[in-house]
């Protein structure tokens, strides 16, 4: 077996069987856990990167890939998918709304750009 050897058929095949189980039961099923940096985009959905790749050895190589045998991030995982032609978002984007977003960039503008620290953001 070559690991990241997928098809572009193996994923559309591991996102319908997604689709069928539900996402709980597809990443029990196979010993996954929830997408924390990476999203799958198919059709206005979104999978779980790591778990959609890994499963699409299933059909192109003849075994999923156990969740520990890879990366789920860009070194694998999130290339092989980009690689055909799947798009990729970052789980860990905020949903803020456009005044969260100004205060955000005031507060970082008053610290002169410069990293915040968790211990001084809130500080009296």
């Amino acid at each position: 077996m070559r690991k990241g050897a997928i098809s572009q058929e193996g994923v559309l095949k591991a996102i319908e069987e997604c689709d069928e189980a539900g996402r709980d039961k597809f990443l029990s099923d196979y010993g996954y856990k929830p997408a924390t940096g990476y999203l799958l985009v198919h059709e206005d959905q979104t999978y779980d990167s790591k778990a959609i790749a890994g499963v699409a050895h299933k059909f192109d190589q003849g075994r999923a890939l156990e969740w520990d045998e890879f990366s789920g991030g860009r070194s694998e995982a999130v290339k092989w998918l980009s690689r055909l032609g799947f798009m990729i978002r970052s789980s860990r984007d905020p949903d803020w709304t456009r005044d969260e977003i100004i205060l955000a960039c005031d507060l970082a503008m008053a610290n002169g750009w410069k990293r915040l620290e968790t211990s001084s953001a809130f500080r009296t």
